[in-house]
């Protein structure tokens, strides 16, 4: 489970019953409660990002939510780790060797790029079918996102629409004045819903959703990389330091310390 996401929802609830709680106590949170405000709001918003989208893409993208609360290991360093075997194999077997290698393999977007190349199948067409099948990817990534962006957009506008009916139902029993305070303070709770689905959940949700695609596409692109690198035959040592651009200082440390270690292993067994 995704950690910052539990602690992230966690604390946005604590913090904002702890604000009551400690002005009215806990019996003012009851006055934070409106079925109809919330039925409006989250009701209304959720009807009109099923009207913005076809049922499959909405559909799609509430399932989304789960990958939120996940914890998605892309570990670049273990692609490039990877990627630096297979150069090795190519380097003393030849490019023929690497299907066997293949084999062993379970991401699918590494299989199928080794596959092309085993198949003799050109460099710049190579880079063109992985780059194409990573932008339909990104596209698709981009649709589920822009779900929970959406309903990030509109919660408030129904908040306000919420508020909007509540004022109408007010000014309707003006002429009992003790009526106004809690008509006011009920009308205002849709707004305050609205604000809270968006702010809290929807554009998270969509920041994190985008956070997991980038991570995504990072190790696609280092892949083409690697890839066409061996294609071209270049030294495996040459490979890892360029894959290496891609990670993050940490990363390319831990990196560097496992190669080395692997490389001091191997010379005692010499």
């Amino acid at each position: 489970m995704d950690l910052a996401t539990i602690i992230g929802l966690a604390l946005g609830i604590f913090f904002f019953l702890m604000s009551i709680i400690l002005d009215k106590g806990i019996a003012g949170v009851l006055a934070f409660w409106n079925a109809p405000s919330m039925m409006v709001t989250i009701g209304g918003a959720v009807a009109s990002t099923l009207i913005s989208f076809p049922l499959p893409n909405f559909i799609t993208g509430m399932k989304a939510a789960s990958i939120a609360f996940k914890v998605v290991n892309m570990n670049e360093g273990e692609v490039i780790k990877s990627i630096i075997n297979l150069s090795n194999v190519a380097r003393k077997e030849g490019l023929l060797a690497l299907e066997e290698a293949a084999e062993g393999i379970e991401d699918v977007f590494l299989k199928k790029g080794i596959l092309l190349i085993v198949d003799g199948t050109d460099p710049e067409l190579v880079r063109e079918i992985l780059e194409t099948e990573i932008s339909f990817v990104e596209s698709r990534h981009k649709s589920v996102k822009a779900v929970w962006e959406k309903l990030g957009e509109l919660a408030p506008a129904w908040g306000m629409i919420g508020t909007l009916i509540g004022l109408i139902n007010m000014l309707g029993s003006l002429d009992d004045p003790a009526a106004i305070g809690p008509a006011m303070a009920v009308a205002l709770l849709t707004t305050m819903y609205g604000s809270m689905m968006a702010n809290i959940v929807c554009i998270p949700f969509a920041n994190k959703l985008a956070i997991r695609s980038s991570e995504e596409l990072l190790v696609k692109e280092v892949v083409i990389e690697g890839l066409l690198s061996i294609q071209a035959g270049e030294n495996p040592r040459v490979i890892e330091e360029k894959l290496k651009a891609f990670l993050s200082p940490t990363l390319r440390a831990s990196l560097s310390d496992a190669s080395e270690g692997e490389g001091e292993g191997e010379g005692a067994g010499e």
